[in-house]
């Protein structure tokens, strides 16, 4: 394996790009090779240090997945689930994360299969390890996107979570109609308005969209699935379409939840709560060609490959921590610098600090020592941001990151070779 680690030619990413230097390679090749180490255990450890970020909140378990090396038909992909504090946003860290092998030829005979050996498996995966990282959480709330609306999802559906995830199946109701004539069929309760950001093609804009809802009893599919399951599921419908919208742009979500939903406030809290799914979007803009770049990757092998990809995944969350910090807040609000880093960086954070500070006003750190704002704008200096224009952006908190990361790194093989 190990003379197969970093396949030769192309354009993609080395290790030594990823580890900042020649000693940083070197300490990342180690790592990559090192049996002891798994992708499973690290993301068991990133989620038992997620959990006590939990306590007493109320949770976003958003999860997704995205393709992190294709080969032909199929590929590797990862599928991780995140936390996401739902009164302001931050990220609290990784709940749970697993790899998936896809091979062509084998959705012909996914019917046949039991859920427990199916891909969409996975759902249900997530949602349980929500359960228990958020066991002392006030509220939890998993969040996902088509690809989770399987009856599965809310037939095993863990008590202590709710469910808010885009519909996708033109599902059977009780009642003899189909889910989405039923709710086309509905006069709009009210509206309300939606800011669109700007991307390649198109600018901000603000949508008008109509809200219908209502309650219903979606039933058991015939074909594939446990017979032990409920014959009907009862969920809220939350329907946003826009009004009059340009054309080829028109926004148009079909919600599915488990959260009450009897007036138009408890309509638009779901509608809010799913617009939290931009999160995990952002942490994968971070993984790949905006980020750490892990697509372009030249592993041979799966096992340092896997690795590789976990670690990016879980110091791409350390970076969306940062991003959201950057501004501060209420020091009652304020999170630790401990969600990003170790309590022993910090003596090196204020090494940094008292470095990076200027004469001026917006020169100097306005945040408290040991808060993740602080953190952030010392990872901000550190990648470039002069503190005068604009908000530090995910690539340039990226960069100073790297930074400091290899000056820890620097300084713990200081240490090492002064003890030989």
């Amino acid at each position: 394996m190990h003379g197969r680690l970093i396949a030769t030619g192309g354009d993609g990413v080395c290790v030594r790009r990823l580890g900042g230097d020649r000693a940083g390679e070197i300490r990342l090749t180690r790592f990559l090779r090192n049996e002891a180490v798994t992708a499973k255990e690290m993301f068991a450890t990133a989620g038992a240090r997620a959990r006590a970020r939990c306590v007493g909140r109320h949770v976003l378990a958003i999860q997704d997945t995205t393709v992190v090396r294709s080969s032909g038909g199929g590929g590797l992909y990862l599928h991780p689930t995140i936390a996401v504090d739902a009164q302001d946003g931050a990220v609290l860290g990784l709940v749970h994360a697993q790899f998936l092998q896809r091979e062509s030829g084998r959705k012909a005979q996914r019917r046949a299969r039991p859920i427990e050996e199916k891909e969409s498996w996975r759902w249900i995966e997530g949602a349980r390890a929500a359960a228990q990282i958020g066991a002392d959480a006030q509220q939890i709330t998993v969040i996902a996107d088509r690809e989770s609306d399987i009856f599965a999802a809310f037939a095993l559906r863990p008590p202590s979570v709710d469910l808010v995830l885009r519909a996708a199946q033109d599902r059977s109701v009780e009642g003899d109609a189909l889910l989405f004539a039923r709710i086309d069929a509905l006069a709009p309760a009210g509206q309300t308005l939606l800011s669109l950001p700007a991307k390649p093609g198109r600018r901000a804009r603000q949508a008008k969209l109509a809200v219908r809802f209502d309650r219903v009893k979606i039933i058991k599919p015939k074909n594939g699935v446990d017979k032990g399951w409920p014959e009907t599921i009862a969920v809220n419908v939350v329907d946003l379409r826009e009004i009059d919208p340009p054309p080829g742009e028109a926004v148009h979500w079909r919600l599915i939840t488990t959260r009450p939903v009897g007036v138009m406030e408890e309509a638009l809290e779901v509608a809010d709560l799913y617009r939290r799914r931009w999160a995990i979007e952002q942490l994968f803009r971070a993984m790949k060609t905006q980020g750490f770049d892990i697509e372009a990757l030249r592993i041979a092998d799966d096992e340092p490959f896997s690795k590789l990809a976990a670690a990016a995944l879980i110091a791409a969350i350390a970076v969306q921590q940062l991003v959201h910090a950057r501004d501060g807040g209420p020091i009652e609000r304020l999170r630790p610098a401990s969600d990003a880093f170790e309590l022993e960086d910090a003596p090196l954070l204020e090494a940094f600090c008292a470095k990076l500070e200027g004469k001026t006003a917006r020169q100097k750190n306005p945040h408290p020592k040991g808060s993740l704002a602080y953190a952030a704008w010392v990872c901000a200096r550190l990648g470039g941001w002069t503190g005068y224009y604009g908000k530090p952006g995910p690539i340039v908190m990226l960069n100073g990151w790297r930074k400091l990361q290899n000056a820890r790194d620097a300084l713990t093989a200081l240490a090492e070779f002064n003890d030989v």
